[in-house]
């Protein structure tokens, strides 16, 4: 069976289990204060051209989440999102239960747009009982979304803007930040997302390492202890060198960026055979998820020899699929998926 249901099936990129053997018996301090995690820290501040910046590292990206809303958000505050947003619809309520409330926005391709949170705030401040409702004070986004979707830096910009006129602020879910920035039409760069927002994580559990995500915050007021929050939500990893030498790796060695970039280029290799074989693709990803749409007849044949996710049931006679690559998927692997589509 040759897998394309996930991106974070394998473990990590070698050259970390390297790095982790040659330091397993090194004695560091703990709790992220370490050499390793100084270190990542000066390197994703370089790379995002801010020295302000506040770098923390969790472990997982429904903790990162969790943990940053909770931060910036009063008790009557809540978060807009789109409605097929990994925080509305993929993490068990793990928002709800910080005590804030999900406002999601309905989207067709994973994205939400200025005009559309703009609506909202307007409709939300222009009620008399406004006092009644979660007050909207976050905007969430994902880069790329869950649908393979990229915004551009006009879209974040606009975005922006927004939120600045209702004192919103803008957070960016980086889970696959690596396969976002490896796309060719790609336009946002990690200065300039470290600009238009007031936090945004770089995935690593995603994009070759074994878990961590990095945590990038420049509001100064959600900077300022921050770190109680990742210690009250049970994110502060003692062995917190275990992440900040992973991010060292990836981001030092610009391991992330070439990984991230052949995962893209195999994913469009599996979308141009499903294209060339006249089959219609439900979202324009230019990221390492594709989405053909198949007959179920040609959803029966894969399955045979291949795992991959069922997204949505179009109607009786067809199915949209996900077919998901990673930095560790085989040319092997790409090239059998080919041949057997070109047969079907």
């Amino acid at each position: 069976m040759i897998r394309f249901e996930c991106d974070y099936g394998e473990g990590a990129h070698p050259r970390i289990l390297e790095r982790l053997a040659e330091t397993n018996l090194f004695q560091t301090c703990g709790y992220g204060e370490d050499e390793y995690c100084e270190n990542a820290r000066r390197i994703i501040r370089t790379l995002c051209g801010d020295d302000s910046l506040l770098v923390q590292f969790l472990v997982g990206g429904t903790q990162a989440n969790a943990t940053v809303i909770a931060a910036a958000l009063r008790p009557h505050q809540g978060v807009i999102a789109a409605q097929t947003g990994h925080i509305n619809v993929h993490e068990s309520g793990a928002i709800e239960a910080t005590g804030h409330k999900v406002l999601p926005i309905a989207s067709g391709d994973g994205k939400i747009t200025a005009g559309q949170i703009h609506a909202l705030c307007q409709a939300h401040w222009s009620d008399a009982t406004r006092e009644h409702m979660v007050q909207p004070a976050m905007v969430y986004l994902s880069q790329p979304t869950e649908n393979g979707t990229l915004y551009l830096r006009e879209e974040l910009a606009a975005i922006r803007a927004v939120c600045d006129a209702f004192g919103l602020l803008l957070y960016v879910d980086g889970a696959r930040l690596g396969y976002g920035l490896a796309a060719a039409c790609n336009d946002v760069t990690l200065p300039e997302l470290a600009r238009l927002t007031d936090a945004f994580y770089i995935g690593g559990t995603k994009v070759g390492a074994l878990f961590g995500e990095a945590v990038v915050i420049r509001n100064a007021a959600l900077q300022k202890d921050f770190r109680y929050h990742i210690k009250q939500r049970g994110g502060m990893l003692a062995k917190g060198r275990l992440l900040g030498l992973q991010f060292e790796t990836l981001l030092g060695e610009e391991l992330y960026f070439s990984i991230a970039k052949r995962a893209v280029e195999q994913a469009l290799r599996i979308r141009d055979a499903f294209l060339e074989k006249g089959f219609a693709l439900r979202y324009d990803s230019p990221t390492n998820q594709q989405f053909p749409i198949l007959p179920v007849r040609a959803v029966e044949a894969l399955k045979r020899d291949y795992a991959f996710s069922h997204w949505e049931q179009v109607d009786e006679a067809r199915a949209v699929l996900r077919f998901c690559t990673s930095w560790a998927t085989e040319d092997a692997a790409v090239e059998a998926l080919i041949r057997d589509v070109r047969r079907l």
